[in-house]
């Protein structure tokens, strides 16, 4: 029981970074009673490994292109909990699942022609990022699909909505008959991955990190031509991404952690008010406020917000273990 409400603090303090108000330090007490680590290995793209500038400072030496930054989720947890949990972060930018599950990846950094030339790029390829995790792992989680269901379905509603010069749903028009296909492919794939991290760690608790909310319910919001949000998406188009291509996104995600033993977090809900188009954004758009690519990522307030509920999952996870 008092190894028990040492989590609860602890959870106080991980929910209160997420607030944006300094974490209290803990006593001599708790951090004798939390001596004990659990083994945690964090996998994922872009969403957990921070992967813009909005989200800290690389702090890998040396780089190896994946960009996991400082202001991380991961990070932020791991500076919370102290003691509690060995975190071993692999996660990287632009993973897809198979690159979790099975297939090297060569990271990017941040070389994005023509917004931004990385000077250290090419990098050598990283491995699957599921060889970190073996039969010690007590967590797992992971954050990813969206590569794998396509994000670069939005560059395309870009250049189409720019035709369209913002009436219609130019990109709905186009791609809506392939969506459903691939939001199967998927949940097919998600399955997969969770059994074959379950196979390397047949004892560890797996977490299913959903996506925050990217597209208000109210699009009228998003100003059509703000490289700041959606740059030329068209409201319509913004409408089906919510609807038929994100917010699904979520529930495969949620359906196959159900379906596989592991647990879901959910972070659309608690972002529901803070979208690339929302004032007090949590997700940042094709730019952010400085200019810099962003490309519909979440920005330290949302990897803030990320890490209280992923937080309170894994002291959940290990708390009733």
């Amino acid at each position: 029981m008092a190894r028990f409400r040492t989590y609860l603090a602890l959870l106080g303090s991980a929910t209160a970074l997420a607030a944006g108000v300094p974490a209290p330090a803990q006593s001599a007490g708790a951090r004798a009673a939390a001596t004990a680590e659990y083994r945690w290995v964090a996998l994922g793209d872009s969403y957990t490994a921070g992967g813009i500038p909005a989200t800290g400072e690389v702090y890998e030496s040396p780089r190896d292109g994946c960009e996991r930054t400082d202001q991380s989720y991961p990070r932020i947890i791991h500076r919370a909990l102290g003691p509690l949990v060995d975190l071993t972060d692999v996660s990287c930018a632009a993973a897809t699942i198979e690159n979790v599950t099975s297939k090297a990846q060569q990271p990017n950094g941040r070389h994005l022609p023509p917004y931004s030339e990385d000077p250290d790029y090419p990098f050598p390829p990283v491995p699957a990022q599921a060889e970190a995790v073996g039969p010690g792992t007590d967590v797992i989680t992971v954050g990813v699909g969206g590569n794998s269901l396509g994000f670069d379905i939005v560059g395309r509603c870009l250049l189409l909505g720019e035709g369209s010069k913002g009436a219609g749903t130019p990109c709905r028009d186009e791609l809506a008959a392939g969506v459903p296909g691939r939001l199967a492919a998927v949940a097919d794939e998600y399955g997969r991955m969770l059994g074959a991290l379950r196979a390397r760690a047949p004892h560890a608790r797996i977490l299913a990190v959903g996506y925050p909310t990217v597209v208000p319910e109210d699009t009228s919001r998003c100003r059509y031509g703000d490289l700041r949000q959606f740059g030329s998406v068209t409201p319509g188009d913004l409408d089906w991404l919510r609807r038929d291509v994100l917010g699904p996104l979520d529930t495969a995600i949620e359906k196959s952690a159900d379906g596989h033993g592991a647990s879901f977090v959910d972070l659309s809900a608690s972002s529901r008010r803070h979208s690339v188009c929302d004032t007090d954004q949590w997700v940042e758009g094709i730019l952010d406020h400085d200019g810099r690519p962003a490309l519909v990522h979440p920005n330290a307030e949302g990897q803030r917000n990320a890490a209280a509920h992923v937080a309170s999952a894994l002291l959940n996870a290990v708390g009733h273990g």
